[in-house]
Protein backbone atom coordinates (compact mmCIF):
# COMPACT_ATOMS: atom_id res chain seq x y z
CA UNK A 1 0.00 0.00 0.00
CA UNK A 2 2.84 2.26 0.61
CA UNK A 3 4.16 4.33 -2.10
CA UNK A 4 6.79 7.12 -3.01
CA UNK A 5 3.46 9.27 -3.76
CA UNK A 6 3.79 12.62 -5.44
CA UNK A 7 0.21 12.90 -6.41
CA UNK A 8 -1.19 16.24 -5.51
CA UNK A 9 -3.73 16.42 -2.89
CA UNK A 10 -7.16 15.91 -3.70
CA UNK A 11 -9.04 19.35 -4.38
CA UNK A 12 -11.93 21.30 -3.55
CA UNK A 13 -12.91 24.43 -6.27
CA UNK A 14 -14.15 26.19 -3.09
CA UNK A 15 -11.08 26.40 -1.25
CA UNK A 16 -8.33 26.17 -4.69
CA UNK A 17 -7.75 30.46 -3.62
CA UNK A 18 -8.07 30.11 0.05
CA UNK A 19 -5.75 32.32 1.38
CA UNK A 20 -2.45 30.56 3.67
CA UNK A 21 -3.32 30.22 7.51
CA UNK A 22 -2.56 32.95 9.66
CA UNK A 23 -1.95 33.93 13.77
CA UNK A 24 -5.46 35.01 13.64
CA UNK A 25 -6.41 31.79 12.23
CA UNK A 26 -5.02 30.63 14.98
CA UNK A 27 -7.03 32.27 17.09
CA UNK A 28 -9.88 32.08 15.71
CA UNK A 29 -9.82 28.02 15.73
CA UNK A 30 -8.30 27.91 18.94
CA UNK A 31 -11.81 29.70 20.14
CA UNK A 32 -14.15 28.17 17.99
CA UNK A 33 -12.93 24.57 18.76
CA UNK A 34 -12.39 25.59 23.01
CA UNK A 35 -14.27 22.62 24.86
CA UNK A 36 -15.26 20.66 21.18
CA UNK A 37 -14.56 16.76 21.75
CA UNK A 38 -11.85 15.98 19.35
CA UNK A 39 -13.84 13.45 17.09
CA UNK A 40 -16.59 16.23 16.75
CA UNK A 41 -13.86 19.24 15.91
CA UNK A 42 -12.33 16.50 13.39
CA UNK A 43 -15.41 16.03 12.05
CA UNK A 44 -16.24 19.26 11.37
CA UNK A 45 -12.67 20.32 10.48
CA UNK A 46 -12.18 17.61 7.74
CA UNK A 47 -15.23 18.05 5.76
CA UNK A 48 -15.56 21.97 6.12
CA UNK A 49 -12.27 24.37 6.33
CA UNK A 50 -9.56 22.17 5.84
CA UNK A 51 -11.03 19.23 2.93
CA UNK A 52 -8.76 19.00 0.22
CA UNK A 53 -6.16 21.42 2.19
CA UNK A 54 -4.48 19.44 4.84
CA UNK A 55 -2.60 15.70 4.93
CA UNK A 56 -1.84 13.71 8.48
CA UNK A 57 1.75 13.11 9.49
CA UNK A 58 2.29 10.10 11.16
CA UNK A 59 5.10 8.45 12.93
CA UNK A 60 2.98 5.31 13.41
CA UNK A 61 4.57 5.14 16.61
CA UNK A 62 2.99 3.71 19.76
CA UNK A 63 0.43 5.85 20.38
CA UNK A 64 -0.23 7.19 16.85
CA UNK A 65 -3.56 4.57 15.88
CA UNK A 66 -5.50 6.35 18.20
CA UNK A 67 -5.38 9.73 15.69
CA UNK A 68 -5.31 7.81 12.53
CA UNK A 69 -8.41 6.13 13.80
CA UNK A 70 -10.30 9.00 14.15
CA UNK A 71 -8.96 10.20 10.75
CA UNK A 72 -10.42 7.65 9.09
CA UNK A 73 -13.57 7.44 10.57
CA UNK A 74 -14.25 11.42 8.85
CA UNK A 75 -12.53 10.36 5.63
CA UNK A 76 -10.20 7.81 4.53
CA UNK A 77 -9.23 9.90 1.47
CA UNK A 78 -7.17 12.03 4.09
CA UNK A 79 -3.46 11.89 2.39
CA UNK A 80 -1.27 10.70 5.10
CA UNK A 81 2.39 11.27 5.37
CA UNK A 82 5.32 8.98 6.75
CA UNK A 83 8.92 9.78 6.58
CA UNK A 84 10.75 6.59 5.99
CA UNK A 85 14.62 7.87 7.53
CA UNK A 86 15.83 4.66 6.18
CA UNK A 87 16.79 3.98 9.35
CA UNK A 88 13.39 2.69 11.15
CA UNK A 89 12.45 -0.30 12.97
CA UNK A 90 11.47 -2.95 10.92
CA UNK A 91 8.71 -3.36 13.12
CA UNK A 92 7.65 -0.02 12.60
CA UNK A 93 7.30 -0.16 8.83
CA UNK A 94 5.05 -4.00 9.11
CA UNK A 95 3.38 -2.09 11.70
CA UNK A 96 2.49 0.57 9.41
CA UNK A 97 1.26 -1.48 6.75
CA UNK A 98 -1.12 -3.19 9.32
CA UNK A 99 -2.63 -0.18 10.29
CA UNK A 100 -3.35 1.85 7.35
CA UNK A 101 -4.63 -1.34 5.90
CA UNK A 102 -6.80 -2.05 8.40
CA UNK A 103 -8.54 1.53 9.14
CA UNK A 104 -8.55 1.71 5.12
CA UNK A 105 -6.54 4.64 4.26
CA UNK A 106 -6.30 5.50 0.26
CA UNK A 107 -3.35 7.72 -0.33
CA UNK A 108 -0.36 6.24 2.07
CA UNK A 109 2.70 8.72 0.95
CA UNK A 110 6.42 7.76 1.89
CA UNK A 111 8.91 10.24 1.45
CA UNK A 112 12.42 9.35 2.17
CA UNK A 113 15.94 11.55 2.29
CA UNK A 114 17.01 12.55 -0.71
CA UNK A 115 20.18 10.54 -1.66
CA UNK A 116 21.94 13.25 -3.46
CA UNK A 117 22.11 15.00 0.01
CA UNK A 118 22.91 11.85 1.97
CA UNK A 119 25.42 11.04 -0.11
CA UNK A 120 27.10 14.54 0.69
CA UNK A 121 26.13 14.75 4.03
CA UNK A 122 26.21 11.79 5.44
CA UNK A 123 28.39 9.40 3.11
CA UNK A 124 28.97 7.27 5.85
CA UNK A 125 25.49 6.91 7.23
CA UNK A 126 26.80 7.65 10.89
CA UNK A 127 25.83 11.17 11.16
CA UNK A 128 23.27 10.47 14.02
CA UNK A 129 26.45 9.21 16.09
CA UNK A 130 28.15 12.49 16.06
CA UNK A 131 25.80 15.69 15.08
CA UNK A 132 21.68 13.82 15.84
CA UNK A 133 20.27 17.34 14.82
CA UNK A 134 22.09 17.21 11.54
CA UNK A 135 20.81 13.69 10.67
CA UNK A 136 17.45 14.66 11.55
CA UNK A 137 17.56 17.09 9.49
CA UNK A 138 18.77 15.28 6.16
CA UNK A 139 16.79 12.50 6.79
CA UNK A 140 13.66 13.87 8.72
CA UNK A 141 12.69 17.63 8.38
CA UNK A 142 13.99 17.84 4.45
CA UNK A 143 11.60 14.68 3.33
CA UNK A 144 8.30 16.47 5.32
CA UNK A 145 8.96 19.48 4.11
CA UNK A 146 8.59 18.23 0.44
CA UNK A 147 6.01 15.93 1.49
CA UNK A 148 3.90 19.17 3.37
CA UNK A 149 4.54 20.99 0.02
CA UNK A 150 0.76 20.50 -1.66
CA UNK A 151 -0.78 21.21 1.70
CA UNK A 152 -1.86 24.59 3.91
CA UNK A 153 -2.23 22.47 7.40
CA UNK A 154 -1.40 19.38 8.44
CA UNK A 155 -2.20 17.07 11.52
CA UNK A 156 0.52 15.62 14.57
CA UNK A 157 -0.39 13.22 16.90
CA UNK A 158 2.03 15.40 19.78
CA UNK A 159 0.10 15.11 22.75
CA UNK A 160 1.24 17.33 26.59
CA UNK A 161 1.59 14.34 28.55
CA UNK A 162 4.66 13.03 26.28
CA UNK A 163 7.34 15.22 27.80
CA UNK A 164 8.03 18.50 29.56
CA UNK A 165 9.31 19.66 25.91
CA UNK A 166 5.43 19.32 25.04
CA UNK A 167 3.44 20.30 28.46
CA UNK A 168 1.79 23.43 26.84
CA UNK A 169 1.41 22.13 23.54
CA UNK A 170 -2.05 23.92 22.46
CA UNK A 171 -4.62 22.74 19.53
CA UNK A 172 -3.60 24.88 16.44
CA UNK A 173 -0.16 26.53 15.98
CA UNK A 174 1.28 27.96 12.81
CA UNK A 175 4.47 26.40 11.44
CA UNK A 176 5.94 27.64 8.61
CA UNK A 177 3.27 29.56 6.71
CA UNK A 178 1.09 26.48 7.46
CA UNK A 179 -1.80 25.76 10.16
CA UNK A 180 -0.91 22.54 12.68
CA UNK A 181 -3.54 20.71 14.16
CA UNK A 182 -2.87 18.71 17.47
CA UNK A 183 -6.33 16.88 18.28
CA UNK A 184 -4.64 14.90 21.50
CA UNK A 185 -3.05 17.81 22.71
CA UNK A 186 -4.79 17.63 26.08
CA UNK A 187 -5.48 14.03 25.94
CA UNK A 188 -4.00 12.18 28.89
CA UNK A 189 -1.87 8.56 28.68
CA UNK A 190 -5.16 6.78 30.57
CA UNK A 191 -6.92 8.75 27.32
CA UNK A 192 -5.04 7.09 25.22
CA UNK A 193 -4.84 3.43 26.55
CA UNK A 194 -8.76 3.02 26.81
CA UNK A 195 -9.05 4.66 23.22
CA UNK A 196 -7.22 1.58 21.96
CA UNK A 197 -9.26 -1.16 23.98
CA UNK A 198 -12.35 0.45 23.21
CA UNK A 199 -11.21 0.83 18.92
CA UNK A 200 -9.65 -2.56 19.60
CA UNK A 201 -6.48 -1.00 17.86
CA UNK A 202 -3.31 -2.81 17.11
CA UNK A 203 -0.63 -2.10 19.26
CA UNK A 204 2.74 -1.44 18.04
CA UNK A 205 4.84 -4.30 18.25
CA UNK A 206 7.68 -2.71 20.52
CA UNK A 207 5.74 -0.80 23.07
CA UNK A 208 5.45 -4.07 25.00
CA UNK A 209 9.16 -4.39 24.82
CA UNK A 210 9.48 -1.36 26.76
CA UNK A 211 9.41 1.15 23.76
CA UNK A 212 6.43 4.08 24.95
CA UNK A 213 7.96 5.95 22.09
CA UNK A 214 9.92 4.79 19.14
CA UNK A 215 11.76 6.67 16.57
CA UNK A 216 14.49 5.56 14.58
CA UNK A 217 16.98 2.32 15.76
CA UNK A 218 20.16 4.47 16.54
CA UNK A 219 18.33 6.71 18.70
CA UNK A 220 15.79 4.79 20.16
CA UNK A 221 16.20 2.86 23.75
CA UNK A 222 14.21 1.35 26.09
CA UNK A 223 12.45 3.50 29.07
CA UNK A 224 12.72 2.39 32.08
CA UNK A 225 9.86 2.48 34.93
CA UNK A 226 8.97 6.01 36.25
CA UNK A 227 11.14 7.65 33.41
CA UNK A 228 9.75 10.32 30.76
CA UNK A 229 7.80 9.03 28.04
CA UNK A 230 10.49 9.96 25.69
CA UNK A 231 13.08 9.63 27.92
CA UNK A 232 14.69 7.23 25.29
CA UNK A 233 14.77 9.29 22.43
CA UNK A 234 18.61 10.60 21.72
CA UNK A 235 19.75 9.59 25.23
CA UNK A 236 22.99 10.47 26.53
CA UNK A 237 22.52 14.16 24.00
CA UNK A 238 20.87 17.45 24.72
CA UNK A 239 18.06 16.72 22.42
CA UNK A 240 14.24 16.22 22.92
CA UNK A 241 12.74 17.31 19.47
CA UNK A 242 13.97 15.83 15.77
CA UNK A 243 13.11 19.38 14.35
CA UNK A 244 9.90 18.68 12.95
CA UNK A 245 8.25 20.28 16.08
CA UNK A 246 9.36 23.05 18.23
CA UNK A 247 9.72 22.41 22.08
CA UNK A 248 6.23 24.14 23.69
CA UNK A 249 7.15 24.54 27.80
Amino acid sequence: MASTAAAPARQVDAIDTAPPFTLPDVARLTAKYAGVATEAMLADLLAGELRGRVAAVSSFGSESAVLLDMVAAVDKDVPVIFVNTQKIFGETLAYRDTLAEQLGFTDLRVYRPDPRLLAAKDATSLRWSYDPDGCCDLRKVEPLRRALAPFDAWISGRKGFQGKTRAALPRFELDEGRLKVNPLADWTRDAIDAAFTARKLPRHPLEAQGYPSVGCVPCTSQVQPGEDPRAGRWRGWDKTECGIHDPVF
